[in-house]
Parts: C-alpha cells; structure tokens; sequence
C-alpha cells in the first residue's frame, strides 16, 4: 500500500475564501492516528484523481480531502490501493474515510455513512477514431468491453449486457480489471474494444488524443460519496458534511467545482438543500 502524505491543502489551486475556518477546530476527533486524516483512494482516474509524472497525487478528489483535513486541522494522508479493500478498510481501521469518487447508493448506504458531494455521468471510451462507430451500448455487442472490478460501472454494464442478451442481441464480453488505468491500456493495446467508466476521465484522455469518446453522459446524476464506517464513523461524518456545507457556503466548494468541471451535487436530483449523511442500517 504506497502511502502519500500532504502538507499543502491546495495543490495548486487559488482557494482563497474561508481561510479562517481552520481557525475553529474540531477537538478530538476519532481518527486512526492522532492528528492525521487518512483517506483511502484509487489514483487512476485523471482528472479527478491520478499521480502527475512526479508521482504527486492530483486531482479534485485529493484537492477536496486536503481541505477537508485543513479545516479540521488535520494532516491529510492517502492510501493508494484498489477500490475493492476500500470499504472493508473502514471497518478494519486502515483509513478513516474513502475519498476515491465512489458512488452512492441505497445498500451501500446499509454498511456505511455517506457523503454524497458531486454528481457524476458515464461513458463509453474507444479506439481513436472510432472505428466501430460506436455510439451506445447496443454498439458494444459481441464486442470485449473493459471497465474497473466491482465499481457501479461493473455492475451497470452487467445489467445492461444481461438485458440485451434477454432481448435477442449478442453478448458483451465483459472484461473487469483492478483498476481503470488497467482497462484503458488493455483498450490501448486492443485487448477490450471499449472502456465503460466516467464521463470526466474520458473527456480527459480524449483531449489528450489517446481515445475517443464513443458516448458521454450515460446515467446522469449518480453522486459520488465520501464513505464512512458504519459503526464508528458518525461524528467524523458529521465533521466533513460540516466542512462541505461551510465550503458551499463560503463560495470555496463552487471554486473546486468550477476548475475542474465537474456538476455540484445541488442538481442531483435526490438534493434536499443541504449536504446530509446517509446510513441506513438494516
């Protein structure tokens, strides 16, 4: 587990409003380490998380935690490891919280405290130029189809394929690796045709010019959430959900939003006005 540790909360970006939030602390906060907030992430997905060519963590993600941690007078540290020991660290006390985009739904909410904080979309990823001219999902049938293990994009694809197959068409042949950074160098050295993952990453690596959107936009206005354990994680929940509110309202979370285009979780269509934790243990 490679371990990065960051004592600048801005990493380069001109955050200027509610610099005096840091001045009113928190006391006592449970965290695994005394002074430290140890976020668990999955830098492979540029631009809103990923390591630069130095190895620096970068990103709205690890831009997000550093200021959480900074208003909580709290050191921000990274655990860079797969998404999948993400949750499962939580409850074995590996990290305090999980800081990698992940997304928001009812039965995670049943082991879990989450944070929902920016909305998301999907895309479909494909060889430059498009050769298959694929511009759906129906497009990908038959055809080997990559996306990261586990994740709601995992699942979704699932979903999708198994109705398809239902309704007459072929097969998708489903390829999940442990890492989105896996599946588009699979997609890269023509092992999968598609990459199925985040709008934001696509848009990323095709003004890069190493693919090419095929689709953009897929299943709107999923949240992606800060996790928290279920059992012990209440009053650091409450800690961060006080910060992102603080940070609306300071205008701070509206600059974030903006450098990196992302949709502020205000147009999510489940939003009740206010940044709110959900758990819902069975």
């Amino acid at each position: 587990m490679k371990q990065l540790t960051f004592a600048a909360a801005t990493l380069g970006l001109a955050l200027t409003a509610g610099m005096a939030a840091a001045q009113d602390c928190p006391e006592n906060l449970p965290t695994i380490e005394p002074g430290k907030l140890t976020m668990s992430i999955n830098a492979t997905l540029p631009p809103r998380q990923y390591l630069d060519a130095n190895g620096e963590l970068q990103g709205l993600h690890p831009d997000l935690g550093n200021e959480i941690a900074r208003r909580l007078c709290l050191e921000p540290v990274y655990a860079n490891v797969g998404f999948e020991v993400q949750i499962p660290g939580l409850a074995s006390k590996r990290w305090d919280m999980v800081n990698t985009g992940m997304y928001y739904n009812p039965d995670r909410a049943k082991i879990m405290r989450m944070v929902p904080y920016v909305v998301n979309a999907l895309a479909i990823v494909v060889e430059r130029g498009n050769p298959m001219g694929v511009t759906g999902y129906e497009d990908l049938a038959g055809e080997p189809v990559g996306t990261e293990i586990s994740g709601f994009a995992d699942n979704l694809i699932r979903e999708i394929n198994a109705a398809q197959v239902e309704a007459g068409m072929e097969s998708m042949d489903i390829q999940a690796f442990n890492t989105f950074g896996d599946a588009f160098a699979a997609l890269g050295a023509g092992q999968v045709k598609a990459v199925f993952g985040p709008d934001a990453t696509a848009a990323y690596l095709a003004e890069r010019g190493a693919f090419e959107v095929g689709a953009s936009g897929l299943n709107p206005g999923l949240p992606s959430s800060f996790g928290f354990d279920g059992e012990t994680g209440e009053e650091l929940a409450e800690a961060v959900a006080q910060v992102l509110r603080d940070m609306v309202e300071d205008g701070t979370y509206n600059e974030m939003m903006s450098a990196y285009g992302a949709t502020q979780i205000q147009h999510w269509s489940d939003y009740e006005g206010d940044i709110k934790i959900y758990y819902n243990p069975e």
